[in-house]
């Protein structure tokens, strides 16, 4: 496996994580609240380790992908990708102040924050799969700087 992988596997993380917050939110809603714990933590692992492959690949990687082919769909595609990095902010306090509550079994205040945050969550987690979906499968991009790696050293390696 090379850092040039990680865009797939981060697309996956994402549609992994999405499968998680909507079985969680099924189990919730039919009180099945062991399956629903299971569920929001696999998705919050799911994420954790999106995000920890995804900051790998940006430190990792000089090459930028912008999107410009097809002019039409340009803006279409930047709303989306906007709110999806503004959205993935403004998610990250909100995920944790929902888990605290749910930990500490603070349950009806677990419920009005959940009541934004599961709708942000999935937001994101359904964009950023788009967004891989439309830069590289749908729309596939040329790069602008040239696709130069960092030293073998910091590659990912499959064992």
């Amino acid at each position: 496996m090379t850092i040039q992988d990680l865009p797939l596997i981060n697309a996956c993380l994402n549609a992994l994580a999405t499968v998680f917050l909507t079985l969680g939110y099924m189990f919730i809603r039919t009180g099945n609240k062991t399956a629903h714990k299971k569920c929001m933590i696999s998705a919050f692992l799911t994420s954790a380790v999106f995000l920890t492959c995804y900051l790998i690949y940006h430190f990792n990687t000089e090459a930028v992908t912008r999107f410009v082919n097809p002019t039409w769909f340009r803006p279409i595609y930047l709303v989306i990708l906007i709110t999806h990095v503004i959205l993935a902010v403004v998610i990250l306090p909100l995920i944790f102040m929902t888990f605290s509550r749910a930990l500490k079994a603070r349950y009806e205040l677990h419920k009005k924050i959940a009541k934004w945050t599961w709708p942000l969550w999935m937001y994101v987690s359904i964009t950023g799969v788009l967004i891989y979906l439309l830069l590289y499968q749908i729309f596939p991009q040329s790069k602008s700087t040239p696709s130069v790696q960092k030293p073998p050293s910091t590659q990912l390696v499959s064992s």
